[in-house]
């Protein structure tokens, strides 16, 4: 079967990327075909620097090679680099209800937080849509928060096919079986709007810092506390083994203990579960040709597909082509 997924390049992947999307890549691999894409082009509704947008994109490049991503059993490319997407999400938007659209909680979420909207951010599911559509995709691995973009594709594509023939192959969306929605450092869902997130990469110390400012409660420290309800147990768990998450887990119920020590572990359990990645990203950055030389190929593959796809939509609604 044919997965597909991307990410937005709008800042460097953060612990809820991996655990939320990127680490379903590096699984689902070896069992389907891959297309998974750098999502340049969703990413201009918050970036206006053209040099910040390249660097971000060839950054995300790196940083998901470096976790395991392997060209040779998967399709890696930049979503710009396949034009026929931006031709067929025209041709999706022409039957899109505004409706649908207005109640998408990612729009409403933004709103709510005071962010600009524009017209990128509200037809945002519809570029979507057409990511997942033009590469016949079967599956979808996303975040518990991006699956009612799916149901959209899927709602888009069964219109389509009903007002003019069997055109698109319907998806599916796979959730991790933990639901991983990663919390921020301040406890709310981790996201780069948000400012509340950390990295994946970058100055180890720098990251262990964040990781001891995060907020915790002023309970005082001999009372018991609920590990569940607790942000700091929540990315304890993303890292440790199960015999370590039930330890940690009867240190909270019995209190008597510092939050200290817990940043202290989350930290330290954080930096053995990235250190093999870190120094493959090291090696990668030496080589900058044989990644470049990636996305090229894999723009290239993707443009293949998109393009019998796209032909086969403009054929159904009567355009010339």
């Amino acid at each position: 079967m044919r997965v597909l997924s991307g990410i937005q390049p709008t800042g460097r992947p953060h612990w809820g990327n991996f655990f939320g999307a990127i680490r379903q890549y590096i699984d689902l691999q070896g069992e389907h075909e891959g297309f998974y894409f750098i999502a340049d082009l969703h990413a201009l509704t918050t970036i206006r620097d053209a040099k910040t947008l390249r660097q971000n994109t060839l950054d995300a490049a790196l940083d998901m090679l470096a976790l395991g991503l392997d060209p040779d059993r998967a399709t890696l490319f930049v979503q710009s680099q396949v034009p026929e997407v931006t031709e067929l999400t025209w041709i999706l938007m022409t039957s899109t209800p505004m409706g649908l659209l207005e109640r998408c909680h990612a729009y409403k979420d933004k709103k709510a937080k005071g962010l600009v909207a524009d017209a990128g951010l509200f037809t945002y599911p519809v570029l979507m849509a057409a990511d997942i559509l033009a590469y016949d995709s079967q599956i979808v691995p996303v975040g518990q928060d991006q699956v009612q973009h799916i149901e959209v594709c899927r709602d888009l594509a069964g219109s389509f096919n009903h007002e003019f023939g069997e055109t698109f192959k319907l998806p599916i969306a796979k959730t991790l079986e933990h639901g991983a929605k990663v919390p921020g450092t301040d406890g709310e869902k981790m996201s780069k709007s948000y400012d509340n997130t950390l990295p994946l990469f970058g100055d180890v110390k720098a990251i262990r810092k964040s990781i001891m400012r995060i907020v915790t409660d002023a309970r005082p420290m001999e009372d018991a506390k609920d590990p569940e309800s607790d942000h700091l147990f929540q990315f304890y768990r993303l890292f440790a083994s199960t015999d370590d998450v039930e330890a940690m887990a009867q240190i909270y119920r019995g209190g008597g203990f510092g939050y200290g020590d817990v940043k202290k572990k989350v930290a330290d359990a954080s930096e053995a579960y990235f250190a093999t990645a870190r120094a493959k990203r090291v090696d990668l950055e030496k080589n900058l040709d044989y990644v470049h030389g990636v996305l090229a190929r894999g723009a290239e593959r993707a443009r293949q597909v998109a393009g019998g796809v796209v032909g086969r939509a403009k054929k159904a609604c009567g355009l010339a082509g």
